[in-house]
């Protein structure tokens, strides 16, 4: 007869589940092909569960998650949503928010784009509010800090890509950045003096963390409407360079990370 292990020997013997909620949603970008490659890349890891949703008012969902990947553009939480999301994260929380996870867009009458200072919480939150961004054009991504484990070896690179122009809200532990002055057309705020801005980053609040990466632009045909039915290119930016998928992986590891120490002690 084959002998039961019992609960404690199960327990020592399975590796801590790890629940993560990830909302992909949002305008103006590919948010299909961003999903799925994240969904890809949590796969490597076969501890983590993952709950997909398209905003943020999934507030039991999150609560009760370990870790929050967000790629969107333009979705607000609600204030209830700020507000538990923002207790989550000082609780212990960790947040690997990408692209324009911080970004609040409106059209004027003249046809630019306008980024109201509104959800002041989630942007303090976030560490950060992005304002506008230059024509996508190549840039230089330079590392701020080279004694930071999640971009040691990480050397300058190009990349064609938004440079993300922002308020900055909070104190951050800037990574990489690149340095832009100029004009954003297309933008109400539309004059930058030349300076570094926050490419990836980490914003430090309570006992948990945000961990902030600008890169990532997509776009395929169909994503500009209804601003237009056909765009004529399938963008994917940033998403071309292996530093990117590099920088992806690491972002995932590092908000996992309580979670390999805990599973460390359990073993010791």
């Amino acid at each position: 007869m084959t002998e039961v292990p019992s609960p404690a020997e199960n327990s020592t013997a399975r590796p801590r589940r790890i629940g993560c909620v990830l909302v992909a949603g949002g305008k103006y970008h590919d948010i299909d092909f961003a999903r799925l490659e994240l969904l890809k890349l949590l796969a490597e890891d076969s501890r983590v569960q993952v709950r997909v949703f398209e905003d943020y008012e999934h507030i039991a969902a999150i609560e009760a998650a370990d870790i929050l990947i967000s790629y969107t553009c333009d979705i607000v939480p609600s204030l209830p949503a700020q507000e538990a999301i923002r207790a989550w994260v000082e609780r212990g929380g960790r947040w690997y928010a990408l692209h324009g996870s911080n970004s609040i867009l409106r059209w004027t009458r003249d046809g630019r784009v306008e980024s109201p200072r509104w959800a002041p919480l989630h942007m303090n939150t976030l560490g950060t509010q992005f304002i506008a961004h230059p024509p996508i054009a190549p840039y230089r991504v330079t590392v701020a800090n080279r004694a930071h484990p999640l971009v040691e070896g990480v050397e300058p690179f190009e990349t064609t890509d938004e440079i993300y122009l922002m308020d900055v809200h909070a104190e951050l532990d800037v990574l990489l950045h690149t340095r832009y002055g100029g004009s954003t057309p297309e933008f109400v705020d539309s004059q930058w003096a030349d300076a570094d801005h926050p490419v990836f980053y980490i914003r430090h609040l309570g006992a948990g963390q945000v961990l902030y990466l600008t890169l990532g632009h997509c776009r395929g045909h169909y994503d500009l409407r209804p601003l237009m039915d056909w765009w004529p290119t399938v963008d994917r930016c940033a998403w071309d360079l292996p530093v990117f998928y590099t920088l992806l992986r690491r972002g995932i590891a590092w908000i996992k990370q309580p979670f390999d120490e805990v599973a460390e002690a359990g073993s010791s």
